[in-house]
């Protein structure tokens, strides 16, 4: 150690590296590039600076590639000074999200077959919803049922009719969301 120097010098934190700088530079550019991507609702609804914002929604409208690029990294300079974390949570959040309705619908649909299928279905459907209206839901099966006869028949070039297929899949819809849920929709 040399006499100039004190114990606390060696204290001191080190300065992050270039390499360091530039890869944080690169993750806040590609949650720029995110956001920009993202629909006007959902821009407005981040936790961004006016300028920011206003960044984002002219980038989203700019046409030609050049300037598009320009404008994605000014949003990439500007999101320096953004809630970087708040912001990427929430896309996340989003995203997550759109799995989980996903899978929901999945699950909705894979119901529908098997009622549509199966006798056996609608009774494990009773059982397990048994609020339901059972001459009206049955009614709604068989109606679904000939609507899918009658689409199986039609000839290349014509459209399938698929209303009773749809308020099928809606009593379905409305049967899982439950007592409490079904006022939200």
């Amino acid at each position: 150690m040399n006499e100039l120097e004190t114990p606390e010098d060696n204290d001191l934190p080190e300065r992050p590296s270039k390499t360091q700088i530039k890869r944080e530079m690169l993750e806040l550019l590609a949650l720029g590039k995110r956001v920009v991507e993202l629909s006007a609702d959902r821009v407005k609804q981040l936790p961004l600076s006016e300028k920011l914002e206003d960044a984002v929604l002219l980038a989203q409208k700019t046409t030609s590639r050049e300037g598009k690029r320009r404008q994605i990294h000014y949003v990439g300079k500007l999101m320096r000074d953004a809630q970087a974390q708040a912001i990427m949570d929430q896309i996340e959040t989003w995203e997550k999200g759109s799995v989980a309705d996903t899978a929901y619908m999945h699950t909705l649909e894979r119901d529908r077959e098997r009622l549509l299928n199966d006798d056996q279905a609608l009774t494990d459907w009773l059982n397990k919803y048994p609020d339901t209206d059972v001459q009206a839901f049955r009614a709604m099966i068989r109606a679904a049922r000939q609507e899918h006869a009658k689409n199986a028949a039609l000839l290349p070039g014509q459209a399938p009719q698929k209303k009773h297929y749809r308020a099928l899949f809606q009593a379905i819809k409305a049967a899982n969301a439950g007592p409490d849920d079904s006022n939200s929709q």
